[in-house]
């Protein structure tokens, strides 16, 4: 792409088309540390909840530069300072201004005296949330509405997914997986008898979207693997959320494994297969299940957790381990709250819950990994705090990398 594009413009033309894009012709900040034929790299996820109620709204108050939850995630995002951030909850709009006056107004600008951040590349695309699907997709008799959109949203685009990043993105290698059927996954959990046959064959199986972004870090491409699945809550007795949100998370599984199990999955450009062995990735995103808490599908991050190619740093906080103390369904939590990701409702439930990941393959050198929830008093906690929150629900997540450069 000629750098004579204008920010704005190559975003209007990449958001169509679903491409990363540079920020503008400045370079970029340099990696945190580079030496020894490595270069270190950041990489996070963070749950921002940059969603609106009604559509175009959240554009209205990133224009004005002072929102006070925007500024404090901006913040929150400058003082851990990513090298590759994945943001979830950005409500996505097709000429990428969201983009634009995230990094313009707010991440580009000190906030509270942090350093500003700058991200050259970024990718966005479409999601399912709020997209009519014309079908009566929760039974009651009627078509319309969130329920019966392709993902639950109130307009198309709600709940979208941001990639920021420092290092270049691979637009004409990146994949994505918005309309792949949930039917086509072998052995899913897709409850037929609720939807019926008609409609059962019909469905999507991403409630946003799943994306595999390579990044090129140096001389090594590393594929981010972005998604964000439904919410387990919110069923009936049939659970068809809890087994979406099962089988949502199985997709990266599948896709890492080779052979047969990802013979099934075709992208949105019609390529069958997964991801090579010998190619590098860090999947991302709030997955929205705990290892053994909330209301997840028994096992269902295990797939990722436990799967031969993914490494489970186990990030966490002190932070996390304090907010245990609110009781509620904490108190019968089976899970370590230090590795909690995010402060739900505690009674009657779900309480906190890890949901939140960053987990890299196994072959990529690992240096750090944290959750950043400080404890009460110290700084920086009083971006997070307890709700009605500053920020977010959820807490930013990171793994420091060595990659080869």
């Amino acid at each position: 792409m000629s750098p004579r594009i204008s920010r704005r413009g190559a975003l209007v033309a990449a958001a169509a088309a679903g491409l990363g894009v540079p920020a503008a012709a400045e370079a970029a900040p340099q990696p945190a540390r580079r030496g020894g034929g490595t270069t270190r790299v950041r990489v996070a996820t963070y749950n921002a909840s940059l969603n609106r109620a009604t559509e175009g709204q959240l554009l209205a108050d990133l224009a004005t530069g002072e929102d006070p939850q925007i500024r404090a995630v901006a913040q929150v995002i400058q003082l851990n300072n990513p090298d590759v951030l994945l943001l979830n909850e950005v409500d996505f709009d097709e000429d990428g201004r969201a983009i634009d006056l995230l990094r313009e107004k707010y991440l580009e600008v000190s906030q509270n005296g942090a350093t500003p951040v700058h991200y050259p590349y970024a990718y966005t695309a479409p999601v399912n949330t709020g997209v009519p699907s014309g079908l009566d997709l929760n039974r009651d008799g009627t078509v319309g509405g969130p329920d019966d959109a392709w993902g639950f949203g109130a307009f198309p685009g709600q709940y979208g997914m941001v990639l920021l990043s420092r290092h270049p993105i691979l637009t004409g290698q990146i994949r994505t997986f918005q309309n792949l059927r949930w039917a086509a996954m072998p052995s899913s959990l897709l409850p037929v008898e609720f939807y019926g046959e008609e409609i059962a064959e019909q469905l999507r199986l991403s409630s946003k979207s799943h994306w595999d972004v390579p990044v090129r870090i140096g001389s090594t491409t590393v594929h981010v693997l972005a998604a964000h699945p439904t919410p387990p809550s919110f069923d009936g007795p049939e659970k068809r959320n809890q087994r979406r949100n099962n089988d949502e998370i199985r997709l990266w599984a599948d896709y890492l494994s080779p052979g047969r199990r990802s013979r099934w999955i075709t992208d949105d450009a019609g390529v069958v297969g997964g991801l090579a062995p010998q190619e590098e990735f860090v999947i991302l995103g709030d997955y929205n299940s705990d290892p053994a808490d909330g209301d997840s599908w028994p096992g269902a991050i295990d797939q990722l957790l436990t799967h031969a190619r993914v490494r489970d740093t186990r990030p966490s906080s002190e932070g996390a381990e304090e907010a245990a103390a609110q009781g509620g369904a904490n108190d019968s939590h089976r899970s370590d709250p230090r590795f909690d990701t995010a402060d739900f409702g505690d009674s009657p439930s779900p309480g906190n819950l890890r949901v939140d990941y960053v987990l890299p393959a196994k072959t990529l050198q690992v240096v750090s990994s944290a959750v950043f929830w400080p404890r009460s008093g110290r700084p920086g906690s009083e971006l997070t705090g307890t709700y009605p929150f500053p920020t977010s629900d959820h807490r930013l997540v990171r793994v420091d990398l060595e990659v080869r450069s």
